[in-house]
């Protein structure tokens, strides 16, 4: 074994710009390029957006700006602004920052003085602008060094601060910011601070009724079962319904922070649930009964919030703050009288919410038989060594970074899955394989994911069973070839999760691979080409002599090639559902019985497909 001197000299202390950016995914998550809500460059984001929140709920600023461009981001409050004196340093000095007196900010989430730093440590430029009663204070960094330490200023604008960067493309490969992330991101917010403007591109975002415009926008309100119970108390607010969906649907706030792993807050809450109304209706219901085709929406505000992650994904703290009651005491205490009182209000709402658990403990008892004998087939097919090839990172482990990037590739046929497997990073990444096309199972009931021996196989590999609590991997991608069948499979697969386990796709875990069309090379450089354009952009660079391959099936690309596609710089498009998307009507339009909409949407859109055939 080789010698390694170990002395005075090895040992080195990095400066905090050095720390952020040589261990980025300790501060900010996964670094990304924007394809994925969870991407750091929208943790950049908010991190300067929940300072101005921290201003609103103290009392000061009603309205906040944010402009965001392809890559730039520009985001103003009119709050107090930074103290003049000490604006250079609440940017740049790690641990330092007014959150730490309780006295000025109560029930914030930004309480580790670091956020602004690491902002401004992975930019490639960062400015600050703070004003205080007529002066100005401006401070210029790039990639954390201070560039430009302007003196005070006089000026006629009015208070707060105004902080705009541009992430550093170094960090953040092929970088680009997604609208339909930030409008979620935003709406959240005013979904939380009622009253609060958010002005992002010239557009207004304003929410009257806190969570209940939350669940308005979430359900379709022709199919839940009663009203939406929207209950406001002092530091918690919950709103509450029931719909014809299978599973369960929660978003859970800290401090206006989106806890999208739950936390002690969202546990509290279920049990809260579940207590109350065994006791109105007299009934030792099932919790799971109780639960199901919920969805709800809880937000609390705790003094000190301790978090998981420095991302702020799950709440770890027990006690609502220093010498105030647990968390679950709270939310218990809280449920059992509010919630109680407003059912013993509204027979109407009490009798359609005992109807939909009773429906669901029937469809239970139903199913109970075909669970069992799936469970049994599932230990028989040897699952974790026949269809899954497992990653080592599983949702027990502490290394956050690792768990965001957790992956689940679904594939189908030997060939395609054999390619991914052998060029895959084997620490985050697992592939499961399909046998043959799946089932379409638009309109079917649950029982057929235990009776299909695919979908059975598929829920266990994702833990997905009992709700996307344990779901084992951040991120399900889905990978098939480049033609019909491939996209056939690809809308199968899509109308299993949509149908059964909507929360998958509502939560931001379902993705589309994308893996190349052409390759054109010649003896010197090779191009990986995802369109036409870019294909033709290609043999402009080579010349006229040029190789070109058209990649069809997944099984076509080399292990050695697979490898550029699925990893840093992985291509993977995200499954979304905008505000206004019926998932029933959507599976409906796409899946369901042929109808002349469909035929004049499949005639419309084989033109295009011919014309693009046309230019290979």
């Amino acid at each position: 074994m080789s010698q390694t001197n170990y002395t005075e000299d090895s040992i080195r202390s990095l400066d905090w710009k050095e720390h952020i950016r040589m261990r980025p995914g300790m501060y900010i998550g996964k670094l990304g390029d924007g394809s994925s809500p969870d991407d750091g460059i929208y943790v950049l984001v908010k991190e300067v957006i929940d300072n101005c929140i921290d201003e609103h709920i103290m009392g000061y600023g009603k309205t906040i700006e944010i402009k965001i461009t392809e890559h730039k981001t520009t985001i103003r409050d009119y709050g107090r602004g930074i103290p003049l004196g000490k604006v250079v340093d609440c940017v740049s000095k790690i641990n330092t920052g007014g959150k730490y007196d309780s006295k000025v900010f109560q029930k914030s989430v930004g309480l580790n003085g670091v956020g602004t730093k690491a902002v401004n440590a992975l930019s490639a430029h960062f400015k600050v602008q703070s004003t205080r009663d007529g002066q100005v204070k401006v401070a210029e960094f790039e990639k954390g060094e201070l560039v430009n330490d302007a003196p005070v200023s006089e000026t006629t604008s009015r208070n707060g601060t105004v902080i705009s960067f541009i992430p550093d493309g170094e960090v953040f490969k092929n970088f680009h910011f997604r609208p339909e992330f930030l409008e979620n991101l935003i709406w959240n917010y005013v979904y939380l601070n009622a009253g609060l403007t958010i002005k992002f591109n010239g557009e207004k975002y304003f929410s009257e009724n806190g969570l209940h415009d939350m669940l308005t926008a979430k359900v379709n309100l022709e199919k839940v079962r009663y009203p939406i119970i929207h209950l406001k108390g002092v530091d918690i607010e919950l709103a509450i319904t029931h719909g014809e969906h299978y599973g369960e649907e929660y978003y859970s706030f800290v401090n206006g922070q989106y806890t999208t792993q739950g936390g002690t807050h969202l546990t509290a809450f279920k049990e809260g649930l579940v207590r109350t109304l065994r006791d109105f209706y007299k009934k030792d219901f099932d919790a799971a009964d109780v639960r199901s085709a919920i969805v709800a929406a809880v937000s609390v505000r705790v003094q000190d919030p301790v978090f998981e992650s420095q991302t702020k994904t799950k709440l770890g703290s027990l006690n609502m703050g220093p010498g105030s009651p647990t968390i679950r005491t709270f939310v218990n205490d809280f449920m059992k009288k509010s919630l109680d009182d407003f059912l013993h209000k509204n027979q109407a709402a009490a009798d359609a919410l005992l109807k939909r658990i009773l429906q669901s403990e029937k469809e239970r008892k139903d199913m109970a038989g075909i669970k069992k004998l799936a469970n049994k087939r599932a230990k028989k097919a040897n699952l974790h060594n026949k269809k899954l090839r497992d990653c080592k990172v599983h949702l027990n482990d502490k290394d956050g970074e690792l768990l965001l990037n957790s992956t689940l590739f679904i594939t189908e046929g030997d060939s395609a899955s054999g390619s991914i497997t052998k060029s895959r990073n084997v620490s985050t990444q697992a592939v499961f394989s399909l046998r043959g096309k799946p089932l379409n199972s638009f309109g079917l009931k649950k029982k057929v994911v235990y009776e299909n021996e695919e979908f059975n196989l598929l829920q266990h590999a994702l833990n997905i069973e009992d709700g996307i609590e344990g779901l084992r991997y951040n991120n399900i991608i889905i990978a098939t070839d480049a033609d019909v069948d491939g996209m056939h499979i690809r809308l199968l697969i899509l109308t299993f999760f949509l149908q059964f386990f909507p929360e998958v796709v509502k939560n931001g875990h379902l993705y589309i691979l994308e893996t190349p069309l052409f390759r054109v090379r010649d003896k010197k450089q090779t191009f990986y080409c995802y369109s036409n354009e870019e294909k033709q952009a290609a043999i402009q660079k080579i010349g006229a002599k040029s190789e070109i391959t058209r990649f069809k099936g997944l099984g076509e690309i080399s292990p050695d090639e697979f490898g550029n596609f699925i990893g840093d710089e992985m291509r993977a498009e995200p499954v979304m559902l905008s505000k206004d998307n019926s998932i029933q009507e959507i599976l409906k339009f796409y899946m369901g019985k042929n109808t002349p909409d469909r035929q004049r949407f499949i005639i419309d859109n084989l033109v295009l497909e011919q014309d693009l055939l046309s230019q290979d």
